[in-house]
């Protein structure tokens, strides 16, 4: 006698987490956890769209620490969205440099005359994602806060939190682990309250359900997460497999003469860093004599380690890429995050290099 196949549907995790009423308490527990214990950060105290979008661009791959003193700045220089439309390459760049990810900047000015010729910022998730550079979670992050849109953000900290606590054990890298993710929180997401709820979300994974050592006791939410319940808090969310990390060794020379240093610019249009200045590296000064080790420095970028010596040469002649720049200008430039590092040691140098 043949079997006929089951109809029984098995449940995803996150449908066994977030039953109505479980729903209605993970959303007041939040809440009520936000609110008494939220970080006091700049952009938080505006709903102003222009703000909120500059902080969720360079609050991308970059630390709230080191994104705060960068965000003040770029208001005192750039106050209004016209003002950043009519940004020079180098007024941009020098804003950015040290944030890196240069494109965002360039995408910011490109989407900026964008908004200018249309008359006002997009109110519409749609809209705010149609901006160059805006992708879904950043258009979510300014519809919701600033207009109330019920879309739910899913950016790390966002899927961190929703993989242990529906204990997901797919590859969050995988487009099928993120729409299930992106299902969790939209599910999640208190439509009445879109803007509280979202951030209170990026809060919990950034100051308690952290990707090490996660402080569960202190987790608002410790009684639904599924993770811990299976001892696996630690484990997830799971993020493919890891790159090897290369290093790599370079040097960096400074040559400085009569109250000037060797720089190079990129072309405006390169792939990456486009007109940025940086030190000289020894095949493009073949004739320099070194004169001292100055300083050692380590830079990592994705799964490169690069360690750097800046050495201290002195020249007879200089090939026509590279530039005599006046050392009083180099705030006015926009240097590579190397470069910046590197010139670190220009404070104890005791001598011009000639």
């Amino acid at each position: 006698m043949k079997m006929e196949s089951s109809n029984v549907q098995v449940l995803p995790n996150y449908m066994k987490v977030f039953t109505p009423a479980r729903v209605r308490a993970i959303r007041r527990t939040l809440g009520t956890w936000y609110r008494l214990n939220k970080r006091d950060l700049p952009w938080r105290q505006t709903r102003d769209p222009y703000r909120i979008w500059i902080s969720e661009i360079m609050l991308q791959q970059t630390r709230v620490a080191a994104v705060i003193p960068y965000y003040q700045r770029f208001f005192q220089q750039f106050p209004s969205i016209a003002a950043l439309a009519e940004a020079s390459d180098d007024a941009l760049l020098s804003a950015w440099a040290g944030l890196g990810y240069y494109s965002r900047a360039r995408n910011l000015r490109a989407a900026a005359r964008k908004i200018v010729e249309a008359g006002a910022f997009p109110a519409t998730f749609d809209d705010i994602l149609a901006l160059p550079g805006v992708g879904p979670y950043t258009a979510a992050a300014i519809a919701s806060i600033c207009f109330d849109a019920p879309h739910a953000v899913l950016d790390g900290n966002v899927m961190r939190v929703l993989a242990r606590l529906t204990r997901n054990k797919g590859d969050i890298l995988s487009s099928r682990t993120r729409a299930a993710l992106q299902e969790s929180a939209q599910t999640l997401l208190d439509a009445g309250s879109p803007a509280e709820h979202n951030q209170a979300m990026m809060e919990l994974g950034a100051v308690i359900c952290t990707p090490r050592d996660p402080a569960c006791e202190e987790c608002p939410l410790l009684k639904y997460c599924l993770a811990r319940v299976a001892g696996l808090e630690s484990e997830l969310p799971i993020k493919g497999r890891r790159a090897e990390i290369r290093r790599v060794r370079r040097s960096l020379l400074v040559a400085i003469r009569n109250g000037n240093i060797l720089l190079w610019q990129r072309a405006q249009d390169a792939a990456m860093l486009g007109g940025f200045w940086e030190l000289p590296e020894p095949h493009q000064l073949p004739e320099a004599k070194t004169a001292k080790l100055l300083h050692k420095f380590s830079h990592a970028i994705t799964n490169h380690v690069y360690d750097f010596h800046v050495m201290a040469v002195r020249v007879s002649q200089e090939p026509s890429t590279l530039q005599w720049t006046p050392l009083n200008q180099l705030s006015a430039l926009p240097l590579s995050t190397v470069t910046r590092k590197a010139l670190l040691a220009l404070r104890v140098l005791p001598y011009d290099t000639t």
